[in-house]
């Protein structure tokens, strides 16, 4: 760099004096009356002065910006760091931003992980007391008690109905999506619940391009040594220590293609054994590396969920049945109305209890035979009018959330119309709308046979829209 800059100076002075002695000698042309001697008249003179200015002050300006444009290569140029000079003192703090800092170091070096953050949080564990939680609770309580917390502490107000079906699809999936239109408090709903939870949600705001899982957890850079650890990847590790509730936020999740980056944890999640959730962090192991990743992997913690809010516009992406099929879906279509509520407390409930909960609400509030035996015929008249089948997965998931929104304060049929909505007519959207709109009387009038009139009103104004729209 050095000699290369010092010859392209040595040619720039070289150019400007020959071109200023050709200027010079163009301009001698006069001869002396007197002695015939070459002379230069006033104005010669002048014109000579005035260009060697110019070319001076050209000199002076290209020389600069050479300059200035060696310091910005050398600046670009990766440093050589001295390993036995080096002498870094860190102070990093956690505050919720999307990547953490890097710093460089030697791959050799033994006193310090790639992974900075996450050996940090296994000192911290280490370090910190044992939580102790509020366990004695049961779920209408817990209901209650979010909701005039949201609307008390945070002035967020909420439907109940709202509320059962926010904490009946964290009892039936890992997996949750909002959707609604935009400021009916998606978002706010559940960065609420991890307040209520003395557990700050975290906040992952979806990027357009995103396309793998490197862009939720990181990666590890090759020319820094250090792997680029995300507030997730953070959040995940440090969930891996202890019992508490995690609540992520996938914020605008389908902004991007959902089952592009969010593919990795979709499959995971499908595993019943949550011990064999095993997330791919890096392929290769280091003696430095934190203490819970197990040859480069980490179980993904049963006591993490994620919530994506979604929005329907032309900005975003449709999300796929693959998603739908996994995801509990609650629609935030309307605000609720304001009423008063006294700030209280928030409360410090373990997963392991949470668990507990959703074990006694299917012991004691199980579906029932009558309601069993209407989905069977509803199963059948789907197959026959629409190709349509519930399917192992969604009766797995209605009659699990049955039992919870039972034991929130709802009744049997209020959940069944709430997860039959989302999950069985939804696929209505793929066939022939125009069939569909055909079949759509006969349709609801057979929903009213089989379940009683008024009582399948979401099923109903689901059916109504598609012959209104169609």
């Amino acid at each position: 760099m050095k000699n290369s800059y010092v010859k392209k100076l040595v040619a720039l002075y070289f150019s400007i004096f020959i071109v200023g002695m050709l200027l010079v000698l163009s301009l001698i042309g006069k001869e002396s009356i007197v002695d015939r001697s070459i002379v230069i008249g006033p104005s010669e003179q002048i014109f000579v002065l005035m260009a060697s200015l110019i070319v001076i002050v050209a000199l002076i300006s290209i020389t600069i910006n050479m300059y200035k444009h060696r310091k910005k290569l050398i600046s670009l140029e990766p440093p050589t760091i001295q390993v036995e000079e080096l002498n870094v003192s860190h102070s990093m703090e956690f505050v919720g931003t999307k990547q953490t800092e890097s710093y460089f170091k030697n791959e050799e070096s033994t006193d310090e992980s790639r992974f900075f953050m996450l050996r940090q949080i296994d000192k911290e564990a280490k370090a910190a007391n044992n939580h102790l939680y509020d366990n004695e609770i049961t779920f209408e309580e817990l209901c209650n008690e979010f909701r005039y917390f949201a609307a008390g502490t945070l002035g967020l107000y909420y439907d109940i109905k709202d509320i059962r079906r926010f904490v009946g699809g964290l009892a039936v999936s890992h997996i949750m999506i909002l959707q609604g239109m935009s400021g009916t408090g998606k978002t706010s709903l559940a960065y609420a619940f991890g307040e209520y939870l003395n557990n700050s949600s975290v906040v992952v705001p979806i990027q357009p391009m995103w396309k793998e899982r490197t862009d939720l957890i990181g990666y590890y850079n090759e020319f820094t040594k250090k792997f680029n650890e995300t507030t997730l990847l953070q959040k995940l590790y440090g969930a891996s220590h202890d019992e508490q509730m995690y609540i992520t936020i996938l914020d605008e999740m389908n902004i991007a293609r959902v089952e592009y980056y969010f593919a990795e944890f979709l499959s995971l999640l499908e595993i019943p054994d949550h011990n064999k959730r095993y997330l791919d962090v890096i392929s290769d192991v280091w003696d430095t590396d934190p203490e819970l990743l197990q040859d480069g992997k980490l179980i993904l913690p049963n006591n993490m969920w994620f919530i994506g809010t979604a929005n329907n516009d032309d900005s975003t992406f449709a999300i796929s049945d693959k998603v739908y099929d996994r995801a509990m879906v609650i629609n935030l279509d309307k605000k609720a109305q304001a009423f008063i509520a006294k700030p209280i407390r928030g409360r410090n409930v373990s997963a392991t209890k949470f668990e507990e909960l959703i074990a006694r609400a299917r012991k004691e509030y199980a579906i029932s035979n009558r309601n069993l035996r209407r989905l069977k015929e509803l199963d059948k008249y789907m197959i026959k009018q629409f190709h349509i089948s519930f399917g192992n997965r969604i009766m797995g998931q209605i009659i699990n959330y049955t039992p919870v929104i039972v034991a929130c304060g709802g009744t049997e049929l209020q959940a069944l119309d709430d997860i039959m909505s989302k999950k069985v007519l939804r696929k209505l959207e793929t066939k022939n709308m125009v069939y569909v709109k055909s079949e759509a009387p006969g349709l609801i009038a057979y929903i009213e046979e089989l379940f009683g009139e008024g009582e399948m009103e979401q099923c109903i104004e689901y059916i109504r829209n598609i012959e209104i729209n169609v």
